[in-house]
């Protein structure tokens, strides 16, 4: 018997099988987004899902972030079948377990980047001085502490996105879902928000980037390549030091 340790394997926070998403233009004209996607991801990964316009990345993210339904086939978030509940069940299973992150940032313009950050927990019913004290914090984790009161209109686009990384995680969410979210960056703040995310990620908790860019993928820690809506490869890169 081998003395090296066994490595635990960790649970799935995402369990897609066979999902098909087909969208019917005309009676005569189907386009299938997705076309029997099976993938599992493990609480704590690090993930970049890749392919260019038109592969099925943005209707996959929709779909794991509960925002569309498959046509066909099964998705479980945290062992939970999505496709059992009803709307109001959904929107209450995205604020708890899901943070977003998009490429157009997405923010209020004449609201403060505390505010901004505020949003989710007003949403939750979370008390006026708690919603603070906790955005605070977030924007903290993300170098945004000296411009709490600062408009979208008075950051540069990474400061903005930091503060839409902010809200994504004011709400303690398990799983980040973020789409292109460097897209609209220069280098400079394309290096540090992924840093944020790599920084979420060794603090637990599973991160998922839809991307088009190598550079940004080469930070995950597995790649997974769309193309026509089907995964044509998976592939998962060893850290130093770690098993094989």
């Amino acid at each position: 018997m081998s003395d090296r340790p066994r490595r635990r394997r960790r649970r799935p926070v995402i369990v897609v099988e066979d999902v098909r998403r087909t969208y019917q233009v005309t009676d005569d004209l189907a386009v299938h987004a997705l076309d029997g996607v099976s993938l599992t991801i493990a609480a704590g990964e690090l993930v970049a899902i890749m392919g260019s316009s038109g592969s099925g990345k943005s209707t996959l993210m929709n779909m794991l972030g509960c925002l569309d339904q498959p046509t066909s086939g099964r998705y479980l978030l945290d062992g939970v079948d999505v496709k059992d509940m009803d709307e109001d069940e959904q929107s209450d299973l995205r604020n708890r377990k899901i943070g977003f992150v998009f490429q157009a940032f997405n923010l209020v313009p004449r609201t403060s980047a505390l505010a901004n950050v505020e949003l989710p927990l007003s949403y939750a019913g979370v008390s006026r001085g708690e919603r603070r004290r906790r955005a605070t914090d977030a924007l903290k984790a993300v170098g945004m502490g000296a411009r709490l009161d600062h408009l979208p209109s008075e950051l540069s686009g990474g400061q903005q996105q930091r503060v839409a990384v902010a809200r994504a995680i004011v709400t303690n969410p398990s799983l980040i879902l973020a789409d292109e979210p460097t897209g609209n960056l220069d280098s400079r703040s394309t290096h540090d928000v992924l840093r944020i995310f790599e920084t979420l990620n060794a603090e637990g908790r599973t991160v998922v980037l839809i991307t088009h860019e190598d550079d940004v993928a080469e930070r995950a820690r597995r790649v997974i390549r769309l193309a026509d809506g089907r995964i044509l490869s998976d592939d998962r890169r060893v850290a130093a030091g770690e098993a094989a």
